[in-house]
């Protein structure tokens, strides 16, 4: 086994992204750093017994290795020291098959005792409970209990006590442009934001949408329906008039308010909103509650 200290392409000379993220209460170790990834003997790797998936794609297979032929391994494994000089695995089953069939001796991982592993996942996830964690470190922490420690969605939600859907919308935010994500982390925009503009698909309206947002201070709900338009091309990259949209919730809650016979308004909050019906008396609520239900 050796040391490799002369990188990897690229992704030596230009930090992942989604490292640039990792906060400082995360362990260190969780950083792909050419330091502390070796090169290991192929034929020593021997296969994770615990591994969820037992059938891979044969097409898969070649397109990976035929992208690992002209750019070699980007992410490396993640391995365990076991007995007798062997190693075994723990993330990276696709590409440690891949890499057997071009023919490959050495393959790069980074490599930890059994210990060492179980302690980093323990930390990583009590550092996911801390509440001061920014929503960017939050989904790469989450990332990183997957590329790591091969845990999938559901597994990472028991152990943090999250929903699937939460843990799953959390790393969709390292999807952002990367203007987005330092936006979000530093409390420009906020999660809902963020949302709203992964809700679209291409990069330039995406990056429109984010400088509107920023420009005119508009609320997620007003971001969301500033997404919808852009989707069906009613805006079409002009300007986002955050009055607008405003105009169209008053004459909304307006239109309910004549309906129900008192006023009727909308509350923006970061994750949406709230509509609030007043009403004056247990007599009057009884009646706007008949109403809603005629």
């Amino acid at each position: 086994m050796s040391v490799n200290r002369l990188g990897r392409g690229l992704d030596a000379l230009i930090p992942t992204d989604i490292d640039d993220f990792v906060s400082d209460s995360l362990p260190e170790e969780l950083k792909e750093d050419s330091q502390n990834i070796a090169q290991v003997d192929i034929s020593k790797v021997v296969p994770n017994p615990h591994q969820p998936r037992t059938e891979f794609s044969e097409s898969d297979l070649k397109d990976l290795s035929d992208s690992i032929k002209v750019h070699g391994i980007i992410q490396p494994l993640v391995v365990i020291k076991i007995t007798g000089g062997k190693y075994q695995l723990v993330a990276g089953e696709r590409r440690l098959r891949a890499s057997k069939l071009i023919g490959l001796q050495k393959v790069p991982a980074i490599v930890r005792t059994f210990s060492e592993q179980e302690q980093l996942e323990l930390a990583v996830i009590e550092n996911i409970q801390r509440a001061e964690l920014k929503p960017l470190e939050v989904s790469v922490a989450y990332t990183k209990l997957i590329e790591q420690f091969n845990l999938t969605h559901d597994q990472i939600a028991e152990r943090v006590g999250k929903g699937s859907s939460t843990v799953s919308n959390s790393i969709r935010l390292l999807n952002l442009p990367h203007a987005a994500k330092i936006a979000l982390q530093k409390g420009s925009i906020t999660e809902g934001h963020a949302r709203a503009i992964l809700s679209i698909e291409d990069n330039a309206s995406q990056t429109f949408l984010l400088e509107e947002i920023l420009k005119s201070k508009l609320t997620v709900r007003e971001a969301e329906e500033a997404a919808r338009r852009l989707k069906k091309g009613e805006i079409n990259k002009k300007p986002v008039k955050a009055k607008e949209i405003r105009k169209e919730h008053m004459a909304l809650t307006n239109s309910l308010g004549k309906f129900l016979g008192t006023k009727v308004g909308i509350q923006s909050t970061a994750k949406g909103g709230r509509l609030v019906i007043e009403y004056y008396s247990d007599e009057e609520l009884g009646r706007i509650i008949e109403q809603i239900k005629n």
